[in-house]
């Protein structure tokens, strides 16, 4: 009886397609281009970007400020401690010597603010405007006139 497959050579196991329960190989949950598999630092990032982009259809000087997501706010300066005061939710540094001007956002200290998606885009946008206010000298209403509304 000819028999055309030919046996593995041994000791050399070939490529393994299945674990040894039979299940399969393990992978991803979710492949890259579908929402569950973003990060929750992503989608933040993501509503940081959508409230920039709403404000820059009214205020074109927005594109000569860098926008950024940190974890948490840092302290600045070595010995310092922290104190009682509530914790910022953003933040912002002036352009100096010719370099642009940065929007902070914190994420962490926003998300624990809120409980659900819609509540958190509100929150992120109402930062943006105050600290985009801060940094042009205006008051929120002239960057927003729909900021405080709910």
């Amino acid at each position: 009886m000819d028999n055309p497959v030919t046996p593995r050579e041994a000791g050399r196991p070939g490529p393994r397609r299945r674990d040894r329960h039979g299940r399969g190989m393990r992978g991803p949950i979710a492949p890259p281009q579908v929402p569950l598999a973003a990060s929750r630092a992503d989608l933040f990032a993501d509503l940081v970007q959508d409230s920039v982009e709403r404000l820059e259809r009214r205020w074109p000087q927005l594109a000569d400020i860098d926008f950024q997501v940190l974890e948490v706010p840092r302290l600045d300066g070595a010995g310092q401690s922290w104190n009682d005061e509530a914790v910022p939710l953003g933040g912002t540094v002036p352009a100096r010597d010719g370099g642009r001007g940065r929007v902070v956002v914190y994420r962490r200290p926003v998300e624990i603010r809120t409980k659900g998606r819609d509540e958190r885009a509100a929150l992120v946008h109402e930062v943006v405007v105050e600290q985009v206010a801060e940094l042009l000298g205006l008051t929120p209403e002239t960057v927003d006139p729909r900021y405080g509304e709910d």
